[in-house]
């Protein structure tokens, strides 16, 4: 059987829909029979159940309207398609029977017709959270998800890493899965009694329309660095696709970072209410994150505001960056109606969350420090290894590789924030998917002995070996910073999924030095 990536997630029990009623709130075209309803919609007939809606749309090679059949077959009800899927269906399959209602550009309305089959535009929903920007969407995510749980709620979370559904946890592969999948699962969590939802919000997601349906009552921005400019011709372009989710269609109120350059042009863009943030002292913002202390397990912070607000806690990583996430979470979910009274009561402790693979610790004390993270762009090397330098007595060793079939143009830059901020660097293979590994690596090495000629460098592959090099160099009292993996459980060699775990490879390197 063909893996679902991500797994596909929905409601128990889905309240029939009459296809009647659906034709007339979205003004469909076609005989709308009475006595049909459905429990479901798919656009994909992988995923298609018995009582779906099938939406036959026009893809970049072929058609939708050519798996009609095949819908109909796995149990489809009725098909939304657009004028030339009417005219194919009906030309390809004589007896085709089941109702053929039309829209024209039925992507533009997949989001909506989800939301309205799967329930979910009724008032008693559950307060919804999306965050965006190049870098900290996921820790953002789970820092918020994991302050609202102390706050008493029941939570849902989707991101990068994993699904979470009132404390079920479902690795995931995709950070937004398309807009039907996207609104079974926010039903699935209404099902299950979430009153608070913390959702990941990437540009692709806002362009290919997989967030539509969803109206966010906070959204946030962290910042924007250069990543995916293989899918947006400049800076600009990339900006104003995250822009969108800071419209008044999609969201309420907002919350912006000023940390990175980007941060006041991408407040001129936003169309709602926003307040600011900054860890930056000099930056002018209406709240301010300082960091009073710093250790391998744990970042202390306070947040404050102009009006005398106060809020102390502390997140389980390391890194001044990972404490702005937490700020940026808290003033979220102050814009959201909780009270700073609350919020500090709730994490006066600190902040109890878990974020798989980001600047993650894998080693025990008595050996080198060995932190896996699934940094993969110039600004995420930046700060993380600024992060690590600053609690580190010895070496700081860095392994990476990048992305291929991926913005190659960050490559050069990553190489070179690695190699200043690094005592010692192991360029290694990542994903390659169709690239040759040889060709990525060498572009790497270039970049790297470019910025610091006299800088120990090693080139290893695969990458099994390279975290043993690395821990091969290291003594006690060195940092070891594996960029890249996190907590992927694969690499993706020429399209196929190879399991593997940086994590394991870690731990197992350490035992082979005699390390715990």
């Amino acid at each position: 059987m063909q893996e679902q990536i991500p797994p596909i997630l929905r409601p128990e029990k889905v309240k029939p829909v009459g296809l009647a009623t659906l034709a007339g709130r979205f003004s469909l075209s076609g005989e709308a029979e009475p006595s049909v309803f459905m429990t479901g919609i798919s656009m994909n007939t992988n995923d298609l159940r018995a009582g779906d809606l099938f939406v036959a749309m026009p893809g970049l090679k072929t058609h939708g309207a050519k798996f009609a059949l095949k819908a109909k077959e796995l149990g489809a009800v009725a098909v939304i398609t657009d004028a030339a899927g009417k005219a194919s269906i009906e030309s390809e399959f004589s007896d085709f029977q089941l109702p053929i209602l039309t829209i024209e550009n039925p992507r533009a309305h997949l989001g909506d017709l989800a939301a309205f089959v799967y329930g979910n535009t009724s008032s008693d929903r559950p307060k919804i959270f999306g965050t965006t920007g190049t870098n900290g969407k996921t820790s953002t995510t789970y820092l918020l998800e994991a302050i609202a749980r102390q706050l008493g709620e029941i939570t849902g979370l989707t991101s990068t890493a994993e699904r979470h559904i009132a404390g079920e946890v479902i690795v995931s592969r995709l950070t937004t899965p398309e807009s039907p999948e996207m609104q079974a699962l926010l039903a699935r969590m209404k099902e299950r009694g979430a009153t608070s939802i913390a959702i990941e919000v990437s540009a692709q997601a806002l362009t290919q329309l997989r967030v539509d349906g969803i109206y966010f009552d906070v959204v946030g921005f962290t910042n924007l660095s250069h990543d995916h400019l293989d899918d947006y011709r400049d800076f600009e372009e990339y900006l104003t696709a995250k822009a969108e989710l800071f419209t008044k269609k999609r969201s309420s109120k907002g919350v912006i970072s000023l940390d990175s350059v980007f941060g006041s042009d991408f407040a001129a863009k936003s169309e709602i209410e926003f307040v600011t943030i900054s860890s930056n002292a000099s930056v002018a913002a209406d709240w301010r994150v300082k960091v009073t202390e710093q250790a391998f397990d744990r970042t202390v912070f306070e947040l404050t505001n102009g009006s005398g607000v106060i809020i102390r806690s502390w997140v389980p990583l390391l890194g001044v960056h990972m404490a702005a996430n937490a700020g940026l979470a808290i003033v979220m979910l102050l814009q959201a109606g909780f009270s700073a009274a609350a919020v500090q009561t709730a994490i006066a402790n600190g902040i109890d969350a878990y974020l798989p693979g980001r600047t993650e610790l894998v080693s025990k004390s008595g050996s080198p420090a060995v932190f896996v993270d699934f940094g993969h762009s110039p600004d995420a090397f930046e700060k993380t290894l600024e992060a690590i330098r600053a609690v580190t007595k010895g070496r700081l060793i860095m392994v990476f590789g990048a992305d291929g079939d991926r913005d190659a143009s960050k490559r050069p830059e990553m190489s070179r924030v690695a190699a200043v901020g690094s005592d010692v660097l192991v360029i290694t293979d990542h994903h390659p998917r169709f690239e040759d590994p040889a060709s990525i690596r060498k572009t790497l090495m270039d970049a790297a002995r470019s910025a610091r000629p006299e800088l120990e460098l090693y080139e290893v592959s695969p990458p099994e070996a390279a975290i043993r090099k690395a821990v091969s160099i290291a003594k006690p009292g060195d940092a070891i910073y594996w960029a890249g993996p996190g907590h992927q459980d694969y690499r993706d060699i020429r399209g196929v999924r190879t399991p593997y775990s940086a994590r394991a490879e870690a731990r197992a390197a350490l035992s082979e030095h005699g390390y715990q």
